[in-house]
């Protein structure tokens, strides 16, 4: 089966084909670091997460950009209320934004542009913007976007202007659907921003959020480039106004393919701080979820659907983690591991799943069918060494995507002492002494599960 992803430019599925082959250039929107990024953020990311994977997976070179936003509206807010200078507010929330990346195994980028590093870039497409005619200069000194120019505007968010409301020209670097009205390229400097501001031809001030991306995108995977990924809610304005911008200065197509994910809710409603049910990763961390389990319920729901996510769903997301980290050690008791790659029939069907726009539900169930299946054999001691080997191999692959196996942990020495003396009292049929090693191997932190091929060792979270 062809790769297949619906594309919200045409709001339809496609047939993936990068511009190079086997190449594939892809730019997603990270953190604006005025806050710590939360639960939401994290559900996008890790989608952009499980396409790269994905896509490295079925042979792809990924070359990879993320951009950090560190100058607009809100970290300017943020840095004035809390009195501190703008980079020592963004540099706090970068580090924390790349520590929770670690902590939820998410790949990190080839890139992480920042935007103050590429204002010259930003000043250089408003100058062929204003060279095209797309863009004017404001009694302010302030540059607006002139989107009665651009025919196309409108064309990703499927904008109806016969219904639209006439407003005056938009500063704010986030309206609704209702304002597609002139946005701004350049703000002009006003007394609130302080000493946060450039100089540029027409006098200091700063960039627009919408700019920022096309300036480091273009910079980096050039001006026309296969995949842009990002939230629903950067389709309009954000992404609308990347693609007139983008366009407009360099007269030719910006993306082929734009993914958005939807949001995410929690306990069934939208995410705030109001609700009580505005989480962080360190607050989930905390509350006892582990990086696999957070991976797991952000990825069993299919990308362009909503998600609810809920602090209940901790103990079944653990038990299924659990459940594929038991069943791949169970796998390597059961056999040696081996070079072959051959891979179980059920492998294509669940790559199958994932061609067709990425349905991770199915995919899922396609492993975890198999997974019992393969269990039974085992249990009945019915499994092949070229199954086993088979089963390892597709785990493996499994997890190079979805990343659910937890990180070895080291045996301690002592561990490894008792466990030694308690397989000796085993073989002399001395249960009480096994049992009382038993407990005394998991006070220190470790869990022993006999079966009829050996034992499990699992360490206790």
């Amino acid at each position: 089966m062809a790769i297949q992803f619906y594309n919200t430019l045409t709001k339809q599925k496609e047939k993936f084909i990068p511009i190079k082959p086997r190449k594939v250039n892809l730019y997603t929107c990270g953190p604006t670091v005025y806050d710590a990024a939360h639960i939401g953020n994290f559900r996008t990311f890790i989608f952009e997460d499980l396409l790269k994977r994905y896509l490295i997976e079925k042979g792809f070179k990924v070359h990879h950009v993320m951009n950090i936003t560190d100058v607009d509206d809100k970290t300017i807010l943020r840095s004035n209320q809390a009195k501190i200078p703008i980079t020592e507010l963004t540099e706090s929330y970068i580090d924390l934004f790349f520590n929770d990346l670690k902590l939820l195994k998410i790949i990190p980028a080839d890139k992480y542009p920042k935007a103050t590093d590429h204002i010259s870039e930003m000043i250089t497409l408003i100058q062929k913007l204003l060279k095209n005619n797309f863009a004017y200069l404001s009694e302010d000194n302030s540059v607006y976007f002139k989107i009665k120019k651009f025919k196309e505007y409108g064309k990703l968010a499927k904008l109806n202007f016969a219904e639209q409301k006439k407003t005056q020209r938009i500063t704010a670097d986030d309206y609704s659907k209702d304002n597609p009205q002139d946005f701004v390229l350049w703000k002009a400097w006003k007394t609130e921003d302080g000493n946060i501001c450039w100089e540029s031809p027409w006098g200091k001030g700063r960039p627009g959020w919408h700019i920022e991306c096309s300036a480091m995108s273009t910079k980096y995977l050039g001006t026309h480039f296969d995949i842009h990924c990002g939230g629903v809610d950067n389709i309009f304005p954000h992404h609308e106004n990347e693609i007139a911008q983008s366009e407009c200065a360099n007269n030719g197509k910006f993306v082929n393919f734009w993914l958005h994910s939807e949001h995410l809710l929690v306990d069934n409603v939208k995410m705030s701080k109001s609700a009580g049910n505005f989480y962080k990763i360190n607050d989930l961390v905390e509350a006892g979820f582990s990086s696999e389990a957070l991976r797991y319920l952000l990825l069993s729901g299919h990308y362009r659907t909503k998600i609810n996510f809920s602090l209940d769903k901790k103990h079944e997301a653990i038990k299924i983690v659990q459940r594929v980290n038991d069943f791949r050690q169970r796998l390597l008791n059961f056999s040696r591991k081996s070079d072959s790659p051959t891979l179980p029939k059920e492998y294509s069907k669940f790559i199958q799943k994932l061609d067709d726009d990425l349905n991770t539900p199915e995919a899922l169930a396609v492993f975890f069918d198999w997974l019992r299946t393969i269990n039974i054999r085992m249990d009945n001691n019915a499994l092949s060494d070229v199954e086993a080997i088979e089963a390892l191999n597709f785990v493996d692959r499994f997890n190079s995507i979805f990343d659910l196996i937890r990180e070895a942990r080291e045996i301690p020495h002592k561990v490894q002492k008792l466990i030694a003396e308690r397989e000796k009292a085993r073989e002399e049929q001395n249960w009480s002494k096994a049992d009382l090693l038993r407990e005394k191997i998991t006070k220190l932190g470790w869990i022993i599960e006999d079966h009829a091929g050996g034992y499990n060792l699992k360490p206790i979270k």
